[in-house]
C-alpha cells in the first residue's frame, strides 16, 4: 500500500482511477452499520440483509476532487439555465399541462448522475425523487478508516449525521417557502403499495427521521389519502406535506385523484412536484442543456454553455425517418424514453434487436452519446471483479448535499450484484509532487 500510495499521480482524477483499480481493501464495518442502520428504532438489520442482499457495497468508490467540482459546476450551470424564460417556455411546451402549476418551492432530492469517462464526469440523466440519500447517511458512518498514509490523504466521507441534518431542513425550507411561518404537523411519504417498493427500507428511516423531529409521520398509497375540497386528509387526520415518492409524475393514474386535486388547489405541499419533474427530469430537456445552437438562441453565457457542453453528452430526438441513420450508428448512442425512470425500457445502441429498435421508433425515445460507465475493482468470495459505477449527486436549490456511488454488473444499475450496491464516496484530493509543474 505505500508503494501505491507514493506512485499516485498528483492529478486527482488519475489517482482515484488507479486507486479504483488497485485498491481493493473493503472498509463497510458490518457492526457499524448494523448499529447505524437500528439507531433510534431504525430497521432490523438481519432481515435487511436476508432481503436486499445487495444493497450496499463492502467497499467504497474514489472520486477526484476535480471530478467533484466539475459536477457541482455542472449542477449550478444547469440550474442557472432552468431560471431562464425561454428554457421554461421550451421544456414546459412539452411537459403535461399539471407541470403549469407553479406552487413556489423548488422540491427536495434532485438526483444528478454520472458516469466518468477520460475527460471528466458526464451527466447521464437528472430525477426528481432521487432514492437512497438517507441510506447512504446510515452508510457513510460504517465506514472504517483508509490505512495508514491513506487515511491522512483522503479522510472520510461526509459526516452522515450532518447530512440527515440537512435533509430535515430541506424538508423544513420547502415548508417555509409555501406557507411561511404556519406550523408543519403531519407528513405523508406516499408512494403506489409502499411496502412493496424496493427502497422501502428507506421510507420507514424517514418517518422516523421526522418523528424524531416532532412531525407526525405515516407512510402511505396515494389511495389511502382523500380531497375533501379543504384539505387532504389520512385516516390519522389533515396532511401537510406530502414526500413524493411515485413515479407517476403528472399524478395521472388511478388511485392519486385525491392528491392531485389537493395540490392544484395549494392545499398541500408536495414534494417533488410535477413541475420539478417537468423542469428537470423529462429527459428530453437534455436535448436543449447539449444542443449549443439552442443554448446561444437562449442567451446561455458563453462560460455556462461551455460548462453544459463539456458535461452533458449530445442528446437527440429519435426520429423515425432516420431509422436508417440510427441503425447503422446505433453502437454509439444510449436509447431512453423520454418519460422513463429508474432505466426502465432503456437500451445500449449495441445490445440491440430489429424488434426493440423497431419499438424504440414507435415510442417517444431519446438517444444520448454513449458514455460507458468508469469501474471499481473489488474482490467478491476470494475473486477480483470489475464492477461498473455511477455517481448520484443528492441536490437542493443548486447545492450538492451528498455523492454516493452505485456499483454493479448489466446494462444499468440494478442491486443485484453481489459485491455492487451504494457505495461511499471519497475525495481523493489534487497533491503537488515536489518537482512537478504548478
Amino acid at each position: 500500500m505505500q508503494d501505491l500510495i507514493a506512485s499516485l499521480p498528483g492529478d486527482s482524477r488519475a489517482a482515484a482511477s488507479r486507486l479504483n483499480r488497485e485498491c481493493v481493501c473493503l472498509s463497510t464495518d458490518q457492526k457499524l452499520l448494523q448499529a447505524a442502520l437500528e439507531a433510534g428504532g431504525g430497521l432490523d438489520y438481519q432481515a435487511l440483509r436476508h432481503t436486499h442482499p445487495h444493497l450496499f457495497s463492502d467497499t467504497v468508490v474514489f472520486v477526484g476532487q476535480a471530478c467533484l467540482g466539475a459536477m457541482a459546476a455542472l449542477v449550478a450551470a444547469i440550474e442557472a439555465v432552468t431560471a431562464l424564460p425561454a428554457y421554461r417556455e421550451a421544456v414546459l411546451a412539452w411537459a403535461p399541462p399539471i407541470a403549469r402549476h407553479d406552487p413556489g418551492h423548488p422540491g427536495v432530492f434532485l438526483g444528478y448522475d454520472f458516469h466518468l469517462d477520460q475527460g471528466g464526469p458526464r451527466l447521464i440523466e437528472i430525477n426528481t425523487n432521487a432514492g437512497g440519500g438517507l441510506l447512504n447517511t446510515r452508510l457513510a458512518l460504517a465506514q472504517r478508516q483508509c490505512c495508514g498514509a491513506l487515511a491522512e490523504l483522503l479522510g472520510g466521507p461526509r459526516d452522515g449525521r450532518a447530512v440527515e441534518a440537512e435533509f430535515l431542513a430541506m424538508f423544513r425550507e420547502e415548508w417555509r417557502l409555501a406557507r411561511g411561518g404556519q406550523p408543519l404537523a403531519r407528513i405523508a411519504i406516499v408512494d403506489t403499495d409502499p411496502a412493496s417498493q424496493y427502497l422501502a427500507p428507506e421510507f420507514e428511516l424517514f418517518r422516523q427521521l421526522f418523528a424524531a423531529a416532532g412531525l407526525d409521520a405515516v407512510i402511505a398509497d396515494p389511495r389511502e389519502l382523500s380531497w375533501d375540497g379543504r384539505c387532504l386528509q389520512h385516516a390519522r387526520g389533515p396532511v401537510d406535506l406530502v414526500y413524493n415518492r411515485l413515479t407517476d409524475f403528472a399524478l395521472a393514474e388511478p388511485g392519486q385523484e385525491a392528491l392531485r386535486q389537493a395540490w392544484l388547489a395549494d392545499a398541500v405541499v408536495l414534494t417533488p412536484h410535477p413541475r420539478a419533474h417537468a423542469l428537470y427530469a423529462d429527459k428530453r430537456n437534455l436535448m436543449l442543456l447539449s444542443d449549443p445552437a439552442w443554448l446561444a438562441t437562449a442567451g446561455v453565457p458563453e462560460a455556462l454553455q461551455r460548462t453544459l457542453l463539456a458535461g452533458i453528452p449530445r442528446t437527440v430526438p429519435v426520429d423515425a425517418a432516420q431509422a436508417d441513420y440510427f441503425w447503422q450508428s446505433r453502437k454509439s448512442w444510449f436509447f431512453k424514453p423520454a418519460a422513463g425512470f429508474g432505466s426502465r425500457a432503456a437500451y445500449r445502441g449495441d445490445k440491440l434487436t430489429r424488434r426493440v429498435f423497431e419499438e424504440i421508433l414507435a415510442g417517444n425515445y431519446i438517444a444520448q452519446a454513449l458514455v460507458p460507465p468508469s469501474e471499481r475493482r473489488l474482490e467478491v468470495a476470494g475473486e477480483a471483479r470489475d464492477l461498473k459505477l455511477d455517481l448520484r449527486n443528492y441536490v437542493y436549490q443548486g447545492r450538492v448535499q451528498l455523492v454516493a456511488a452505485r456499483l454493479y454488473q448489466g446494462q444499468t444499475t440494478n442491486f443485484r450484484t453481489p459485491g455492487g450496491g451504494f457505495a461511499a464516496v471519497l475525495e481523493v484530493p489534487e497533491v503537488h509532487k515536489e518537482g512537478a509543474s504548478p
